[in-house]
């Protein structure tokens, strides 16, 4: 039969999923206190948002995305982090995705996760993150 081959990849096993919503209003009004800004973003997601037409919709959906980090990797979690730890950056294609820095990074690699895949998507009052860890 003639077609296309697909190559052959190594199988992957989805090893847990974390989404979370957020409404807009609520985290600008908790972004204009940069004491919380400081606090949960980290200095390159700040400028990113910050150069974004309508921030608050920016730092919604990074929020929702560190949020869906820790309901898939475990909430008992939330207290031993640092927010900032946790990083939301997008590809030069626009794709976002996660790094992950200190006590986050170690937990990741303990628990035995490889990747992380995230969608983000948001409307003029909501913003929602999707996490898979493979």
């Amino acid at each position: 039969m003639a077609g296309t081959t697909v190559p052959e990849t190594k199988p992957t096993c989805m090893k847990a999923i974390g989404t979370d919503i957020v409404e807009i209003d609520r985290i600008a009004e908790k972004v204009a206190k940069t004491a919380f800004r400081d606090k949960v973003f980290a200095p390159e997601e700040i400028t990113y948002c910050e150069a974004q037409t309508f921030p608050a919709q920016h730092y919604a959906a990074r929020f929702a995305a560190k949020e869906a980090l820790l309901k898939a990797m475990g909430v008992d979690y939330i207290l031993q982090w640092n927010w900032t730890d946790i990083v939301v950056q997008n590809e030069a294609n626009g794709k976002p995705f996660v790094s992950l820095r200190g006590a986050p990074a170690e937990a990741f690699r303990e628990r035995g996760f490889e990747t992380i895949h995230l969608s983000l998507s948001h409307t003029r009052s909501t913003a929602v993150a999707f996490i898979v860890l493979l």
